[in-house]
């Protein structure tokens, strides 16, 4: 009796050390988590504070750039318009007036608007520290094929950043500014609301332009295949084109096929990318079931 308690005490002891240890790696990977946040909240505060010192350039030119009829955009669009003939496609004026309704509504202003720009321009560098983090876990094979994932994800945020605020903005800030139920409403708009509608916009085309990074993931786990895809094309075609009607709620089919073009470029490269990584999966499969028939006719 007394060696069998003793053995139940010995097992005792080793399984709450193994417990001990996996508790600590636990914590371990708290610990890094901890810091990686850390250097990422300090990273924002950063760029918050150099978006803070150059507000008056932020507010006057990309702020407020999309409602001054001299925009980029809109200029470009008087130039089309001189060139097929059609008038009406010229801005020359964005109307409604932007107001403030709060006592500390323009010190919000700019302290949000700070922020998101902090947040666009250390985007960058958080997406470097998502993969400080997951690469510890990844194999050789995974390192070496993710080692482009941090440039991919910030180029393809940078090109939504640029199409959200240059096209899909002023495209749905024209239509809605010029849109007018009865003369007897005027638009007159919050500056909280103007802010929220660019950004939403300008962050929104940068997260969907995601759209490629997120399927290799999907098809690096084995959950998006690119035969799925290419069969679901044609409701993907539904959905981009409902999206597309969203963000541009306007009843101009240039307007949202404008907007929908990229969004089909992205889908059509998202299976680009899942072919291409489910054919590395199979070929691994296909190595790995050869060698194992390999070695079991070596030990025939």
């Amino acid at each position: 009796m007394s060696k069998l308690s003793g053995k139940k005490l010995v097992e005792t002891i080793k399984q709450k050390g193994k417990n001990l240890e996996a508790e600590m790696s636990f914590f371990d990977h708290l610990e890094v988590l901890r810091w990686h946040l850390i250097r990422s909240a300090i990273a924002i505060m950063v760029f918050m504070i150099v978006a803070f010192s150059f507000y008056d350039f932020i507010f006057d030119d990309i702020i407020m750039g999309p409602k001054n009829a001299d925009f980029w955009t809109y200029r470009l669009m008087c130039r089309i318009a001189d060139w097929v003939n059609a008038p009406d496609f010229c801005v020359t004026e964005v109307p409604g007036t932007i107001i403030n309704t709060q006592m500390a509504g323009q010190f919000i202003l700019q302290i949000n608007s700070s922020l998101i720009i902090a947040v666009m321009l250390g985007f960058p560098y958080l997406l470097y520290e998502v993969w400080l983090f997951i690469k510890p876990a990844l194999t050789d094979i995974e390192r070496k094929s993710a080692s482009g994932f941090v440039l991919y994800a910030s180029l393809l945020f940078i090109l939504g950043i640029l199409f959200g605020y240059y096209v899909v903005v002023p495209l749905a800030m024209n239509f809605l500014a010029n849109y007018s139920i009865s003369g007897d409403i005027a638009n007159t708009i919050t500056v909280q609301n103007y802010l929220s509608f660019v950004a939403t916009l300008t962050l929104g085309c940068g997260i969907i332009f995601e759209l490629p990074i997120i399927i290799f993931i999907l098809s690096k786990l084995g959950i998006m295949t690119p035969q799925f895809m290419r069969k679901s094309r044609q409701y993907a075609v539904v959905v981009i084109l409902i999206t597309a009607a969203i963000i541009t709620p306007t009843p101009d089919i240039i307007t949202m096929l404008t907007v929908s073009f990229p969004m089909f470029l992205l889908y059509e490269l998202s299976i680009v990318v899942a072919s291409r990584v489910y054919k590395k999966r199979m070929k691994a499969e296909a190595e790995f079931y050869n060698e194992d028939e390999k070695q079991a006719e070596e030990k025939k």
